[in-house]
């Protein structure tokens, strides 16, 4: 918390320096680097458009979170010079410690005009005033992003009625796993697919007793699992940090009454042997390992693991094959399933970007209707074709388009979801869980409250330090290094260290949306 702090201030200090050896007391912030591309304040934009965005067009530099390839020369990036006119310099951040990084940059005041921005980033550059106001540029030079985007998105990145980014939503509303089991075992036990919790029970020790196997393998990076959870009304999703609506008001999910029934069934099942005794320190590559090796019996697939699992258990065992499970039902006959539709990245302008016209006006022209269709999903016939009112890619040309969405700077969310399905439909087994997976989901959606909501000084600076303390603490539980009557106290320790204070603000933000 205290290195945060610094290094806000150290950003701050800096801006303010900057902005005061202009010789104008701070009022234009953009003094210093002015050029003729460039309004300074937003709120000082000339009038006519024409004048300021004509002329050559500077190249534009963006900051960009790390990936394993060179954006500079992927297929995308000179696809969008040609069509745009803007030549544009990627920079990635470092794999490790990338915030500190990032602050480091924004303390020199390095001259990029696009920054995409993880959440907790955005909100520490806005707070520390490094970020353009951008209510003035988008609607002098945003028409398209401001038809693409939804109001609800836009709040995302509002802070006291000011836009600081471009939020860029995601793809929809969709399950991102479920239980599979292995179903050649249980037609060999004559068992019978279980659909709640009290069946799932009696299954898992069903296996381990006559098979001899691991009835249930996972991960320590995820405790509260969501298909299990779901059963005792805690409908979290695979960040383990949920906010819930209970009785008008949200809480987290630390604070959700039932979490220590929860804990205390997980607890139950480790101690009977029903859970792999590894599970706290397993990573997902051993879960998956040891499901695909004929250890376990179950895990908790998301979609995206498929081809890899399936591939490795027909390589294993060409006869073997697995059954999803339908989400488990409550004690009452209700099946629930936990999910996001915050938002992915924010696209941020520095204040002292020298560019902040032409950064608004790339960044729009994306978002025009057939540009932006073949940004993401390229040219009908030759990458994609369309069939039965869905998208599908042709291989192997629609393999330019793999990195394609590292591009993107906000997205028209009325078509976006049906352009992304494409990328799904790539590999035949992936499809197929997907589509099966959204099939046993239909209608059992319960959405994040704060999904939407934008940023939160509180949960920005607890969340992260309070998600891994949790973590870890449940896991303890569940493996019984820790007495479950101890609960009171971790709930007391994750309250007094920044929970209360999430709470009472989650609840005031979220007061003002009824």
């Amino acid at each position: 918390m205290k290195k945060t702090i610094t290094l806000l201030m150290l950003i701050a200090v800096m801006i303010v320096s900057a902005c005061s050896s202009s010789g104008d007391g701070g009022k234009n912030t953009n003094k210093e680097t002015a050029s003729p591309t460039s309004s300074g304040n937003a709120t000082n934009a000339p009038e006519s458009t024409e004048d300021v965005l004509s002329g050559t067009k500077p190249q534009l530099r963006q900051l960009q979170p790390f990936d394993r390839f060179d954006p500079n020369t992927y297929f995308t990036a000179g696809f969008l010079e040609e069509k745009t006119g803007y030549k544009t310099t990627y920079d990635m951040l470092p794999e490790e410690l990338p915030n500190e990084k990032l602050n480091l940059l924004m303390s020199n005041r390095e001259k990029y005009d696009i920054m995409r921005l993880t959440k907790e980033q955005f909100f520490t550059l806005a707070e520390a005033g490094a970020l353009e106001p951008l209510n003035d540029l988008i609607d002098k030079y945003g028409s398209n992003l401001k038809a693409g985007i939804e109001d609800t998105t836009w709040s995302a990145a509002t802070i006291d009625g000011k836009i600081y980014a471009i939020p860029q939503g995601g793809t929809g509303i969709y399950a991102s796993s479920s239980l599979v089991i292995r179903k050649d075992w249980l037609e060999e036990l004559q068992l019978q697919v279980p659909t709640n919790r009290d069946e799932l029970y009696t299954v898992l020790k069903a296996i381990k007793d006559k098979k001899g196997v691991i009835p249930f393998t996972g991960t320590g990076q995820v405790s509260v699992i969501p298909e299990i959870a779901s059963t005792f009304g805690i409908a979290n999703t695979l960040t383990n940090n949920a906010w819930l609506e209970v009785d008008g008001g949200v809480i987290h999910q630390a604070e959700h009454p039932r979490m220590k029934e929860y804990l205390t069934f997980m607890n139950k099942l480790y101690k009977e042997g029903l859970l792999d005794s590894e599970w706290p320190i397993n990573t997902s590559s051993v879960a998956i390992e040891r499901f695909t090796s004929g250890q376990s019996a179950m895990m908790s697939l998301a979609w995206w693991s498929a081809p890899s699992v399936v591939n490795a258990l027909k390589k294993n065992f060409p006869d073997a094959d697995f059954v999803t499970l339908p989400f488990l039902k409550d004690e009452q006959g209700v099946s629930t399933i936990g999910v996001n539709t915050g938002i992915t990245y924010f696209m941020a302008i520095p204040k002292w970007s020298v560019n902040k016209e032409h950064a608004m006006n790339y960044m729009n022209l994306k978002l025009e209707k057939d540009l932006f269709k073949e940004i993401v999903i390229g040219q009908e016939g030759v990458h994609h074709k369309f069939e039965d009112g869905k998208y599908f890619p042709i291989l192997p040309a629609f393999d330019d388009l793999n990195n394609a969405s590292y591009y993107l700077t906000g997205v028209d969310e009325s078509v976006y979801a049906s352009y992304w399905q494409a990328r799904v439909r790539k590999d035949p087994i992936l499809f197929n869980y997907f589509e099966e997976l959204q099939q046993l989901a239909e209608g059992l959606f319960v959405i994040d409250r704060l999904s939407n909501a934008p940023p939160i000084a509180s949960i920005s600076e607890h969340s992260q330090k309070l998600t891994k303390f949790s973590n870890d603490t449940y896991l303890q539980f569940i493996a019984g290094t820790a007495s479950l009557d101890t609960f009171d106290s971790y709930l007391a320790k994750w309250k007094a260290d920044g929970g209360d204070a999430m709470n009472k603000d989650a609840n005031a933000w979220f007061s003002t949306q009824k």
